[in-house]
């Protein structure tokens, strides 16, 4: 019986955490979902395969805006650059839209903000076009045209991965001769708006609770000391090394990607982990384990081996880098205390900010179920698409 009573009052503290944690940051995903959700509805996935025929300078720059305005789901993004790949996009170019698809969203930076701090946030923003000069650079040196083509004959074999219906669906207004803000403001933009938003909701909820969930695991049942032993937090120096080698291994075997990541990282900074620890694991949610797999499908085995090592090592040179470059301006975040809290509710401005874009939420998916594109789409996220779907997908739109 107190064995029983024990298990339960430890299950209670980790779902207490995780429920915390969500209620602090409902208002800002909802916010995060919706702000990408418009800018989507304006932006042509058919333009950005346009976009993308080299790795120069300005067209990863582009790559980089684009998968900013892009999904934050990573199984989407990973689906997406195979999709601009088979379809003429430079590899390289691909490679860095999927990186800045999934860690230069504003989603995230929001997230960030609520939970980590603007530090981490500064961080994100400065660490992520970093990674990709880090890897445009690897790829100049190490990538070979031989493994480009046999990546390619691979890719064009079609192997399943996973959201590859949700990657193809291009639901953006058309610019008709439009501002971009007559668009948003149209029936068809609030449409497209609401498509993007509940689809993007589907493709990540799961990582977003789940990672909220092992979050508050680890919060309840991993005491402190145990994080700071194995981040070596008394060896301050080894520890700014350590941290960005090990957060991206820590991130692989979490299998949570996306923003899931978050709530994860503000458990390890609380337990020890470098600044530029912290980054680097949440710049890894695209080499966790079963993203790992679909590049082995999509790609073959050596392209995946070269894609984890290249990746893992650009995530290690932009962690330790920011967190240099913010130690010598004197802006690098010390403070261990990420919100991570236990369930309480009280009236006060993040209760109303819930509410209020609670009711944002209902109206987007009172929208899509009246106007978008319903069951019948959501059932679609992870079938690949012809060009008969992409039409009839796109109709929903408008």
């Amino acid at each position: 019986m107190i064995v029983a009573v024990a298990v339960e009052h430890e299950l209670w503290r980790a779902l207490s955490f995780a429920f915390g944690m969500t209620w602090e940051v409902l208002w800002a995903l909802i916010l995060g979902f919706a702000l990408s959700g418009a800018v989507q509805a304006v932006v042509s996935k058919r333009e950005m395969r346009r976009l993308m025929p080299d790795d120069s300078p300005k067209t990863l720059a582009i790559a980089s805006g684009l998968g900013a305005a892009s999904s934050s789901c990573s199984y989407a993004s990973v689906a997406l650059a195979r999709s601009l790949f088979r379809k003429g996009a430079d590899f390289t170019a691909a490679m860095a839209f999927q990186f800045a698809s999934t860690n230069l969203v504003i989603e995230l930076g929001i997230i960030m903000a609520l939970l980590l701090g603007w530090q981490f946030v500064l961080g994100e923003f400065v660490g992520g076009p970093l990674m990709i000069v880090f890897l445009a650079i690897l790829f100049r040196i190490f990538l070979t045209r031989s493994l480009v083509e046999e990546a390619r004959a691979e890719a064009e074999k079609g192997r399943l991965g996973s959201m590859e219906g949700h990657a193809e669906m291009d639901m953006s207004v058309e610019a008709g001769g439009r501002s971009l803000w007559k668009r948003l403001r149209s029936p068809e933009g609030f449409t497209a708006t609401a498509n993007y938003f509940v689809m993007d909701w589907a493709a990540v909820a799961r990582d977003i609770f789940g990672g909220l969930l092992i979050a508050g695991a680890l919060a309840a049942w991993v005491p402190n000391s145990f994080w700071q032993r194995f981040f070596l937090e008394h060896h301050q120096t080894l520890a700014k090394f350590w941290g960005p080698i090990v957060g991206p291994a820590v991130a692989i075997i979490s299998f949570v990607c996306s923003i899931g990541n978050v709530p994860l990282a503000a458990v390890l900074w609380n337990g020890g982990i470098s600044f530029g620890g912290v980054l680097a694991f949440i710049f890894a949610d695209l080499i966790i384990l079963p993203i790992l797999d679909i590049y082995r499908r999509y790609y073959g085995w050596k392209m995946a081996g070269f894609l984890l090592v290249s990746f893992y090592a650009t995530m290690v040179g932009a962690g330790l880098t920011t967190e240099f470059v913010f130690q010598a301006l004197g802006i690098e975040r010390h403070a261990r205390n990420a919100k991570v809290v236990m369930a309480s509710l009280s009236w006060n401005y993040t209760t109303f900010l819930n509410i209020v874009f609670l009711m944002l939420a209902a109206a987007l998916i009172w929208r899509y179920f009246r106007r978008g594109g319903g069951w019948a789409m959501l059932k679609m996220m992870n079938e690949p698409m012809g060009d008969a779907h992409h039409a009839h997908h796109g109709a929903h739109a408008h």
